[in-house]
């Protein structure tokens, strides 16, 4: 009897040990979401292609509701990970515009939802709403006179609201304060800050921050209030460029003084999908902060652009941060109240970079490897978009697969595609081999009717195999085109060894900029740089692909700066080297 009361017992807390820990949910940037194509015809003449860009998320009733440029509509979720559309336009029927709503403004007062898009000239109306996910709004205003480009507002602890704007490579940022009642200024608007390459090497324009012909960008304000402290964040240098972050000037007043953070602290220029520019930060359901942010594209347009979701926080001596190492990797959604500064990576790592590809055919220069890459500006084409195209990608040996992402890339989209289409679909399957001669369905999708442009499909349970095969039954518009098919897990053998020869040469004549090098290691498909202004605050990371140096020009030049390097394969990662010191 006794023996029964112990077992049972055991049982009992098993199960309850299980209930109180379920298995965490993973996602995948860029976001899984059915993103509109551009609805503005001459931003499409190298094609048809999907575009967004400038996200808020805010929390309402317990949903998250995300807002960006030109889609038509708006997402809600309960769990930031399954996002379900609402078609709405936010324009006047007298306001014969593209642009819907262009790096939109919401935020909450009380229990009414506000949302406000950029314009200067137009005289947008402020619309309200309590009941968004109903898709209920009406005017709070018919007009909003001062109007703003890349507006947001930002309601403080003493119910005072305040508007902050700008969109320029000339002017600064502004803020004021408005009424909240009949949203009229009070005062003038006041000048918050002004880019300064000359200091901060991160807001140079270019790809490469050559800073030859242009100044740059700033825009996209997002106001955050944390122990007291207001943390004003903006988007530099231009949304075209892998070094596209937000930055982020710190005070102990809405309207400033700021001082600024020496580093972006949303800043992602390496891996597979770039860009980590003009976004906005909120809380989860347990209080962790979040950023979401667009990333960049820029192949039919300089405004092909994606969305990607990051932790983030505030450290003890109230530094923002966002956590971008392994940024487009599997990554955990929240459940609980957790600590952003400790990682929240899956350790799935990437299987088949530049692996071997097979195809069923190919269109033009569209090379089969090119899915396999590591970068989403490159796609594979078959010849055409019809059922029973496929793509096939082995592993190297028989490995752990754990979460599959397919990214498909617009090629040869219908012309019709301007703007939000509904109803549009994605259907394929997923087969596994491991022998590459018999094979099983792994994920089956032929009877899908929502439109995934990036599916992420996390398995239920691990599968050992060697070849994943994807093939092709139905597309919404265009060729089977893959600009990624990233097949995470774990290979099952020995992690690499910490990278050798770490050397980091800052210039003298200019500290903005650094030459980073270290030996190539054989065991090894990318690393992780890391960098900070403080040897325990290396919170910039810059995943670089098979390659030994990289040209970083992102410093402060009134400060020293920390390095580290990672080594990264199929099987996990190294230890990071020992921190070096640059001044």
């Amino acid at each position: 009897m006794q023996k029964l009361v112990l077992t049972a017992m055991l049982l009992l807390g098993m199960f309850f040990h299980g209930l109180a820990q379920p298995a965490q949910k993973t996602y995948c940037n860029p976001m899984n979401l059915d993103y509109g194509y551009t609805p503005i015809p001459n931003f499409s003449e190298a094609g048809r292609h999907r575009a967004t860009a400038d996200p808020v998320i805010v929390r309402y009733k317990d949903d998250y509701y995300l807002f960006s440029t030109n889609q038509w509509g708006y997402w809600w979720s309960h769990d930031l990970s399954n996002w379900h559309f609402v078609s709405r336009s936010f324009l006047r029927p007298d306001l014969k515009v593209y642009d819907d709503l262009c790096a939109p403004a919401v935020w909450i007062q009380r229990d009414t939802m506000l949302v406000f898009g950029s314009t200067y000239s137009r005289n947008f109306p402020i619309w309200m709403s309590t009941n968004p996910k109903g898709n209920e709004w009406k005017e709070a205003i018919h007009k909003f006179d001062i109007g703003g480009w890349d507006p947001d507002f930002f309601v403080d602890d003493d119910s005072r609201l305040y508007m902050y704007n700008g969109s320029s490579n000339k002017f600064p940022l502004y803020g004021v304060e408005i009424n909240r009642k009949n949203f009229e200024p009070i005062g003038t608007r006041t000048e918050m800050y002004l880019l300064e390459p000359n200091r901060y090497g991160w807001q140079r324009f270019g790809e490469y921050l050559d800073n030859t012909f242009l100044d740059p960008f700033m825009e996209g304000a997002w106001m955050t209030k944390h122990n007291g402290k207001y943390y004003l964040q903006y988007g530099a240098p231009a949304t075209e460029f892998s070094g596209y972050a937000d930055g982020v000037i710190v005070g102990d007043h809405p309207l400033g003084p700021f001082v600024p953070q020496s580093m972006p602290f949303s800043y992602k220029p390496g891996g597979f999908a770039r860009g980590a520019g003009h976004g906005s930060t909120f809380t989860d359901h347990w209080e962790n902060y979040w950023h979401i942010s667009t990333q960049v594209i820029n192949v039919k347009n300089n405004f092909e652009r994606r969305l990607g979701l990051w932790p983030a926080g505030f450290d003890q001596d109230g530094v923002m941060y966002m956590d971008a190492a392994f940024g487009d990797y599997p990554t955990y959604l929240p459940s609980a109240k957790a600590d952003h500064l400790k990682s929240s990576f899956t350790g799935w790592m990437l299987l088949n970079y530049n692996k071997p590809v097979r195809v069923s055919s190919t269109l033009g220069g569209y090379h089969a490897n090119d899915a396999v890459d590591e970068n989403i500006k490159t796609y594979w084409s078959a010849a055409s978009g019809n059922k029973g195209e496929w793509i096939e990608t082995d592993l190297g040996n028989l490995s752990t697969v754990r979460a599959i992402q397919i990214n498909y890339a617009d090629q040869d989209v219908d012309t019709s595609f301007l703007g939000k289409k509904n109803g549009i679909y994605h259907q394929y399957r997923l087969w596994q081999s491991a022998d590459g001669k018999k094979w099983k369905i792994l994920v089956d999708k032929s009877n899908n009717k929502t439109d995934v442009p990036h599916d992420y499909v996390e398995l239920p349970q691990p599968v050992k195999t060697r070849f994943i095969k994807l093939e092709n039954i139905h597309m919404p518009t265009g060729k089977f085109a893959i600009s990624g098919l990233r097949v995470f897990g774990n290979g099952n053998g020995a992690k690499p060894q910490p990278v050798k020869n770490f050397v980091v040469l800052r210039g003298e004549a200019d500290k903005r900029s650094a030459w980073i090098r270290w030996q190539l290691s054989s065991d090894a498909y990318a690393y992780n740089i890391y960098v900070g202004t403080a040897p325990d605050k290396l919170y910039n990371c810059i995943m670089v692909y098979n390659a030994n140096d990289y040209w970083f020009k992102a410093m402060d030049k009134n400060v020293p700066y920390y390095f580290s390097i990672e080594a990264i394969n199929e099987n996990g990662t190294s230890t990071r080297t020992k921190i070096l010191k640059s001044e």
